[in-house]
């Protein structure tokens, strides 16, 4: 019934049969079969028989070795998010097999298989985190958050980012901020979040600089103080950051805590427009910008439409 369903071209049962043939079980162990079967199945972009042919060139069975075939197939199958094809280039680039040594791609591709639940990528973070590595805590602790390829513990995301945010970790330190002023299976705290952003944006993390600012601009835990949100607000947004682009723009047309500015306005409402990520962002930007425009003189559109063209992001 297999070979019949593999002949008829079920990918599945190409990748079965193959599978059969390049283990020995039930019929002679024969790796040239197992690959013209594998092959049929990866033709159909079948995951699994893709990964299947990357283990044949890796280790040479019934082919030449060839780490560079393997890789070739490693990644069409991880393409698919085949979370042991993820894996298995995380440790190609980890020991250097076929690949210059790169243990910081070897981190994303492990990132990426333990997202998708592989316990091996899942266990180098935690050997990673134990050993005080920063970021593989963060990682760790993100993974809790999230749930990927673990099941959902906001106490042990808390815990990683803990960690993490002690040792100077600007993410980690974010997060911890994020989840005190929402309340997110913390107390809600604005001063705690206050302290966490505060670490975080004196290492120039973007995210935390922004939130900074909304703190001080909605007075949340803080005396209200449009110079400081400004002030935070200017330093993400010089990074692109368009949540702090688009609160410039606000500030800028309605004249809260600054001269009333529509050039200024269409300026960073029109970099919030660029930078966006999120369509919902984008289309609040735009209608913001296209509003301005209605009320501005030509010479003010040309003379922000030039400062637009000569902005550059700053790093710091």
């Amino acid at each position: 019934m297999l070979r019949t369903r593999a002949a008829q071209g079920n990918a599945l049962a190409q990748n079965n049969l193959g599978l059969l043939y390049d283990l020995g079980d039930g019929v002679p162990q024969d790796y040239a079969v197992a690959r013209q079967w594998y092959e049929q199945a990866a033709a159909q972009n079948h995951a699994a028989a893709q990964f299947n042919l990357g283990l044949l060139y890796a280790n040479g069975h019934g082919v030449p070795q060839d780490y560079a075939m393997a890789r070739q197939w490693y990644e069409k199958a991880a393409a698919q998010g085949r979370a042991n094809a993820l894996y298995t280039l995380g440790e190609m680039y980890a020991h250097g097999q076929g690949v210059p040594q790169d243990f910081a791609k070897a981190r994303q591709w492990y990132e990426k298989a333990a997202a998708q639940g592989n316990a091996d990528a899942r266990g180098w973070f935690e050997k990673a985190a134990a050993q005080g590595d920063t970021n593989a805590q963060f990682y760790l602790g993100s993974l809790y958050e999230t749930g990927g390829g673990v099941p959902r513990n906001y106490a042990e995301a808390t815990k990683w980012y803990e960690k993490a945010a002690a040792r100077g970790n600007a993410d980690a330190q974010f997060s911890l901020g994020l989840r005190y002023a929402q309340g997110y299976s913390v107390p809600q705290d604005y001063a705690k979040a206050r302290q966490w952003y505060e670490k975080a944006a004196a290492q120039g993390h973007a995210g935390a600089q922004y939130k900074l600012g909304q703190l001080y601009h909605f007075a949340l835990g803080v005396p209200q103080d449009y110079a400081e949100a400004l002030k935070w607000y200017e330093k993400a947004a010089a990074k692109r950051d368009a949540d702090a682009q688009f609160s410039l723009g606000l500030m800028y047309a309605t004249g809260d805590g600054v001269p009333q500015d529509d050039v200024q306005a269409y300026l960073w409402y029109t970099l919030a427009v660029a930078h966006s990520t999120g369509n919902k962002q984008k289309s609040a930007a735009t209608n913001r910008d296209g509003a301005l425009t209605r009320r501005m003189t030509p010479a003010q559109i040309a003379e922000a439409q030039r400062l637009v063209s000569e902005w550059k992001p700053k790093s710091k």
